[in-house]
C-alpha cells in the first residue's frame, strides 16, 4: 500500500580538483549522480562516482552496503581517481613514494602555514602516514567506535572478525543436518560436523588471516594492514587492483565488512552436499576430512574479494572425487585383497 522506500544516505563528495566536501543524501546512486552533478556543476553524462580513500569506482550495489558520510570523489567521463594519493600529488607537486611524501608534508607543516593550509596537510598524513604502531583504543579511540571495550587493540579485533566469519561457515555445515531424514544419517553427519568443528577449533578459528601481527605466511594483509583483492573466482588475480587499509580508519574498518571470503568451489551448492553424499554409503574414517576441512575454512578454496569482485552466479566447479575419500581406505581394501589371494593359493 505504501510502496517500497529506500533508505537515504548522506554522504560528502567533492571534485577531485579541488578540497572543498559538500554533504548529499541520496536515496540511490542514480539520484547521488543527479544532485552531485548539478552541486559541483559537472555534466551527467559520463559522470561516475569513487571513494575518496582508494578510489574504488562506487556502483549501485556497493552504494547500497556505504557507512554514511563516507567520503567520495564525484568525477566527469574522462577523469580518473586512484584514492588519497592524487590529493597529495596536487598539494605538494612531488612524483614520489609514500614515505618521501610524507617528509615533504612534514617540513610544510613544521613551517608558517595558514589554518586551512595546515588543517589538509594534517588531514592527509593522518591518511597516509604508516599506522603499524597505532595499535590500542588509547591512541586512536575513534577507530574504536562501536566496539565491544573487550578489544583493547585493531589486532585483536581484527582477528575476531575474522573468526566470526569461518564460525558462521561452520554453523552453516552444522545446519544442514535438518535436512537429513534418517537418524542414523544425521547422528553420523553430526558426529562428522564434531569433528570438524575440532579442527577447527584448534585453528584457532583461522583468525590469523586479518590479524597483521601474525607471521607473514599465515595473514593476508601487510604488516600495516593492508589488504589486496585477489580477483573473482574465476580469474588469477584483481583487474581493478582493489586495496583497503582496515587498520587505517574507522570508515575503511566499515567499508571492509562488505569484504567477502568467497568459496571459489561453493559452500552450499557444491562442497556441504558433497560431504551428505559421501557419508550416504561410507562410515566417517572413510572421508578425508582434512580435504573437506580446506576447502571450507582455508585459504585453499577460500579468496578475499572486493564487493565489485565477488561474483554470486553459480561458481560450477566441483569437488575432486580423488580427494573425497581417505587414500587408507583404499589401501585397506587392497591388501585385504592380496591377503586373500596368498591364503587361496597356499591351500
Amino acid at each position: 500500500m505504501f510502496g517500497f522506500f529506500k533508505k537515504i544516505k548522506p554522504v560528502k563528495i567533492r571534485t577531485c580538483n579541488e578540497s572543498r566536501k559538500y554533504g548529499i543524501a541520496a536515496k540511490d546512486l542514480k539520484e547521488l549522480l543527479k544532485k552531485g552533478c548539478k552541486t559541483l556543476q559537472l555534466p551527467e553524462a559520463g559522470a561516475h562516482v569513487c571513494l575518496y580513500s582508494d578510489g574504488t569506482k562506487v556502483t549501485e550495489e556497493f552504494f547500497r552496503t556505504l557507512p554514511d558520510h563516507t567520503e567520495l570523489v564525484l568525477l566527469s567521463s574522462e577523469q580518473t581517481w586512484s584514492g588519497i594519493m592524487c590529493d597529495i600529488g596536487h598539494l605538494l607537486s612531488l612524483d614520489q613514494h609514500t614515505d618521501g611524501l610524507i617528509e615533504a608534508a612534514k617540513e610544510l607543516l613544521s613551517g608558517t602555514q595558514s589554518p586551512k593550509r595546515r588543517k589538509i596537510l594534517t588531514d592527509l598524513l593522518l591518511n597516509l602516514k604508516d599506522r603499524s604502531e597505532v595499535e590500542s583504543r588509547e591512541e586512536d579511540e575513534e577507530w574504536f567506535k562501536g566496539i565491544d571495550t573487550r578489544f583493547k587493540t585493531k589486532s585483536a579485533y581484527m582477528k575476531f572478525n575474522c573468526e566470526s566469519r569461518i564460525r558462521g561457515y561452520m554453523k552453516e555445515v552444522d545446519d544442514a543436518t535438518k535436512t537429513i531424514q534418517k537418524a542414523k544419517d544425521r547422528a553420523e553427519f553430526l558426529e562428522m560436523s564434531k569433528c570438524l568443528a575440532d579442527m577447527l577449533k584448534a585453528a584457532k578459528y583461522n583468525g590469523c588471516y586479518f590479524d597483521r601481527t601474525e607471521k607473514e605466511r599465515n595473514r593476508l594483509c601487510t604488516q600495516e594492514g593492508w589488504f589486496t583483492c585477489q580477483g573473482p573466482f574465476d580469474q588469477d588475480m584483481c583487474q581493478s587492483l582493489h586495496s583497503i587499509n582496515p587498520y587505517g580508519s574507522r570508515e575503511s574498518r566499515i567499508v571492509f565488512s562488505t569484504w567477502n571470503l568467497d568459496h571459489r568451489i561453493e559452500k552450499k551448492r557444491t562442497i556441504i552436499p558433497a560431504l551428505l553424499e559421501a557419508l550416504q554409503n561410507h562410515k566417517i574414517a572413510d572421508v578425508n576430512l582434512t580435504y573437506f576441512y580446506g576447502l571450507l575454512f582455508t585459504t585453499e578454496n577460500l579468496k578475499l574479494v572486493h564487493i565489485v569482485c565477488h561474483k554470486k552466479g553459480a561458481h560450477n566447479l566441483l569437488c575432486d572425487t580423488k580427494k573425497t575419500f581417505r587414500p587408507a581406505t583404499n589401501t585397506g581394501k587392497t591388501n585385504h585383497r592380496v591377503k586373500e589371494k596368498k591364503r587361496r593359493l597356499m591351500t
